[in-house]
């Protein structure tokens, strides 16, 4: 080495120096058993592999804690693994509401045209659905010899000036839909209309328009229908579980997605009193003033309805609460890089908090970063309460059985000297094995020149005397059933 070079060489020692550090360090620490990878609760005293053919990893004396639910994790680590932490806090936590909504249509505000006799649409002034009309403006013109009939006994009233016949006949005529500005019309020219005008009730937008020029209809017959889009409903779905907390007059915020950063602010109008059989769902109702009509109908809302607070309550981060099918759990901070995993019971939830009946008190820390990989660790090493031991700290073992168990999956390699096969396998549930690529040793009994690599194959595992499991059998498979 070129002593002229002194700083160099400093470094070099230095670094010789920490290599013999770690590893005298390493051959210090005390193993206290092997344990599988992917089975925490499988432990041998001396390495090997595990059932499913991986390499038992060790686990050391100094990674254990006098509490077996503590975990230990180095300072540099937790700062690898970003581990972050937040306090359980006690305060209000608002009953909030967070869903999705359509816009609707404010069904006070629709008027369904239907004729009073049968008629034929002689001429329309509404093309399509969309048009915009005012009060009084002319939508068809209709002939019926019924309304030409009733002008005419009307007319025949007021020649005779009988005042009883011109009452009735002015009545039937009102009866029939002949509007007073008509009846006023016919008095004074004392001349029946052929076609009779039909005029618009209210401002709005035509909709549903269901006759054509020509056609011919009767009082069944749903001609039209006439929407003032000046306010609008907001429609929302809540689930069953928070129906009770939704009621008239709490308020709300409404976004929509064509309009990112608007917010529209409303209050809860009515909440309807049935639940939807299909979706057990809760239905409520937003009404909005919609002068410039951007609020259209049938646009999707994201929609918040603040229910109101719950006081003097626990909460949590949402990100720190870990869900399993056995219950749910938080990872304590317990300080000086210590963790701990306890089951905790799960309240109101609430935008991003939650809260915590039970399991923890004001002022612990919850780890709300990296709580999944601290979890694994803890797994690891078997020190979390779901985790039953066995009499006397004898190594629990994998679910195993002496039967054949049948599996199937794609050969990706053969290797014939060897005797083994690389396969990717579907989950195995006699065995709890997720799907996964490995190897495995075959029997005498498999003829290996006969199969291929990308082969979707049948298999059957046996356990061996070392209590890993083999191929006994292949079959070829469906490659449908691989997909």
């Amino acid at each position: 080495m070129n002593v002229r070079h002194p700083l160099l060489l400093l470094i070099v020692f230095q670094a010789l120096g920490q290599v013999a550090s770690v590893a005298y360090a390493a051959e210090e620490r005390e193993i206290l058993y092997w344990v599988a990878p992917m089975d925490p609760n499988y432990r041998r005293d001396k390495p090997g592999k595990s059932p499913m053919g991986m390499d038992l990893v060790p686990v050391y004396a100094d990674q254990a804690d006098g509490d077996g639910n503590v975990v230990t994790i180095d300072p540099a680590m937790m700062q690898n693994l970003g581990v972050r932490s937040a306090p359980v806090e006690r305060g209000a936590l608002w009953r909030r509401i967070s869903t999705v909504g359509y816009v609707a249509f404010d069904e006070r505000k629709i008027s369904h045209l239907h004729l009073r006799t049968d008629g034929w649409v002689e001429k329309l002034y509404v093309k399509s659905n969309g048009e915009r009309v005012r009060k009084g403006d002319i939508l068809f013109e209709l002939y019926s010899p019924d309304l030409v009939n009733a002008q005419e006994e009307y007319i025949q009233a007021l020649r005779a000036n009988n005042s009883h016949l011109k009452d009735a006949s002015r009545e039937r005529l009102v009866a029939l839909g002949i509007s007073q500005e008509q009846i006023r019309e016919i008095s004074r020219k004392r001349r029946a209309a052929q076609r009779v005008r039909v005029h618009a009730s209210q401002d709005g937008i035509v909709d549903s328009l269901k006759v054509r020029e020509g056609m011919y209809v009767k009082p069944a017959t749903e001609v039209m229908a006439l929407v003032d889009l000046s306010s609008v409903w907001l429609l929302v779905d809540i689930f069953e579980r928070q129906s009770e907390w939704v009621a008239p007059g709490q308020p709300a915020e409404v976004q929509l997605g064509y309009l990112p950063g608007r917010v529209w602010e409303g209050k809860v109008e009515f909440v309807y009193p049935t639940i939807d059989p299909k979706t057990r769902t809760l239905q409520a109702r937003l009404v909005f003033d919609n002068p410039d009509e951007t609020l259209k109908p049938d646009m999707y809302a994201k929609v918040d309805i603040f229910a109101g607070p719950k006081k003097d309550v626990l909460s949590i981060p949402r990100e720190a609460l870990i869900r399993t099918g056995n219950g749910d759990r938080v990872v304590l901070d317990l300080g000086e890089g210590k963790f701990r995993a306890v089951p905790v019971s799960v309240g109101l939830e609430s935008g991003d908090f939650v809260e915590i009946e039970s399991g923890v008190k004001e002022g612990d820390r919850v780890v709300t970063s990296a709580q999944f990989l601290i979890d694994s660790e803890a797994s690891l090493r078997a020190s979390f309460n779901r985790m039953e031991p066995e009499e006397n700290d004898a190594p629990a073992k994998q679910p195993q059985s002496d039967q054949p168990i049948m599996g199937t999956g794609v050969v990706n390699e053969v290797f014939t000297q060897e005797r083994k096969l690389n396969l990717s396998h579907q989950p195995i549930a006699a065995l709890g094995w997720p799907q996964m690529t490995m190897d495995f040793a075959v029997t005498e009994a498999v003829d290996l020149s006969a199969l291929k690599p990308g082969e979707s194959v049948h298999f059957t595992l046996i356990r061996g005397d070392d209590d890993r499991y083999v191929i006994d059998s292949v079959q070829p498979g469906d490659a449908e059933a691989q997909q």
